[in-house]
């Protein structure tokens, strides 16, 4: 069968789906999001109740909310949830009062740096309420009193994250992340869920040698509560990658797992390399995305993270103008490519045992030098076949090859296939 063409503009469609939604790591904006998700690729819906332990942490009480506005001395609405979810601060507590703007003033959060950009603030774990605004706005208030409504429900209820799982031929593992708690913010992280989820299609077009397993979860406290729920799964996971930002103009970024050289790490290296694809390798540090969870030191996981701009790396990010302006189908569906050519090499990656190890073998007599006969490529075929007869120790797998060899990974399995066809190899 032949693998479907995911167009970058089917993400870029999902991405819109999705923008609106408030979201945050509880509450009903997560289910409509996975809800929407479930209708592309089936998941397992997880609801973890208030006050579970998770490792250190401890399961929030649910956020719900359905309107929240400041309304002037006029009574008109400055400041709306219904015309943007930024607009109140993420957890907010219940509020109803009439308050004058300077005592209002200690509530309100914007960014004078970009004076028509709205910021994104939460608090997740210390009870507060608060709006978020463009400076602008701000500046344009008159003095007076204002009315203020934050109409939100925080009580016990549940976490919601989501799993989706594409059976191997081997039960190892490979773990892809990304979180769905931020709001309508495009690049971070709408367009890392359009691109898992799309991945998760094109890997089950084949059943792929490792088990994915697909994570959808609030950030931080998701990732967390999927590692205490799943403590006897742990070691089945060999390799992992956390999807964000990734549908920005910016370079390709791939941060390496806190081994530094775990195979994902040298997989997305290689990959990156050979494209020829504009890129940057960057080193573990203990701040970002929910790869700080997986390779905390106790799981010490080999989860690496892909983005395009990284983290707080651009200027749109976290506020209203990481829109759906930012993010395009093109990097979307660069993003989506890259994670898979990557995964085809992750599949693909075996140690050998050459059968006829003393001297060269006669590959003529077998046929295999004739069936390079008239290919562009003969004498880079040519070389992967000796490279993989060489190599093939029982110690250096197909990725070692490429990259002693200075040959890409697809000549290399490809001699891989036809020695071990040959009977001249065996895994």
């Amino acid at each position: 069968m032949a693998p479907v063409t995911v167009t970058g503009e089917e993400m870029y469609a999902l991405v819109e789906r999705l923008y609106p939604l408030c979201r945050s790591i509880t509450g009903d904006g997560v289910r409509a999001t996975l809800d929407i998700v479930g209708a592309y690729l089936p998941l397992r819906v997880h609801e973890v109740p208030t006050g579970t332990q998770v490792l250190d942490w401890t399961v929030p009480q649910e956020w719900n909310i359905r309107d929240a506005y400041i309304a002037d001395p006029a009574g008109r609405r400055v400041v709306d949830f219904a015309a943007s979810s930024l607009h109140v601060l993420g957890y907010s507590v219940p509020v109803s009062a009439t308050m004058p703007l300077s005592e209002l003033r200690e509530h309100l959060h914007t960014l004078p740096d970009h004076p028509s950009w709205v910021p994104y603030r939460t608090s997740y774990y210390k009870p507060d309420w608060g709006f978020c605004l463009a400076q602008e706005t701000l500046d344009a208030l008159p003095d007076g009193d204002y009315e203020v409504c934050v109409d939100s429900t925080l009580t016990d209820g549940h976490l919601t994250y989501a799993e989706h799982v594409i059976p191997g031929q081997v039960p190892d593992e490979v773990i892809v992340s990304c979180h769905v708690c931020h709001p309508s913010l495009a690049n971070d992280n709408l367009a890392g869920i359009a691109v898992a989820t799309f991945l998760a299609r094109a890997l089950a077009e084949r059943t792929p040698y490792h088990t994915y397993r697909f994570l959808f979860a609030p950030g931080t406290i998701g990732a967390i509560t999927w590692l205490a729920r799943n403590a006897e799964r742990i070691d089945r996971v060999k390799h992992g990658l956390v999807l964000a930002c990734a549908g920005d103009p910016g370079r390709l970024t791939y941060k390496r797992s806190r081994r530094g050289d775990a195979e994902i790490d040298r997989v997305l290296r290689h990959v990156l390399a050979s494209s020829g694809r504009p890129h940057d390798i960057v080193e573990f540090t203990p701040y970002g995305y929910d790869e700080r969870q997986f390779c905390s030191p106790g799981f010490d996981l080999g989860v690496g993270s892909l983005t395009r701009t990284p983290y707080a790396g651009y200027p749109e990010y976290h506020t209203s103008a990481d829109n759906l302006d930012l993010v395009s189908p093109e990097a979307m569906a660069d993003t989506l490519a890259v994670c898979r050519e990557a995964f085809a090499v992750l599949d693909r990656n075996r140690r050998y045992v050459n059968l006829s190890p003393y001297g060269e073998p006669q590959l003529g007599r077998r046929g295999l030098y004739d069936a390079l006969g008239g290919r562009s490529d003969t004498k880079q075929a040519q070389m992967a076949l000796l490279w993989v007869l060489n190599l093939s120790d029982g110690e250096h797998s197909l990725l070692d090859v490429a990259e002693r060899s200075g040959l890409p990974f697809d000549p290399v399995a490809a001699a891989a296939d036809a020695l071990h066809g040959a009977g001249l190899i065996k895994a």
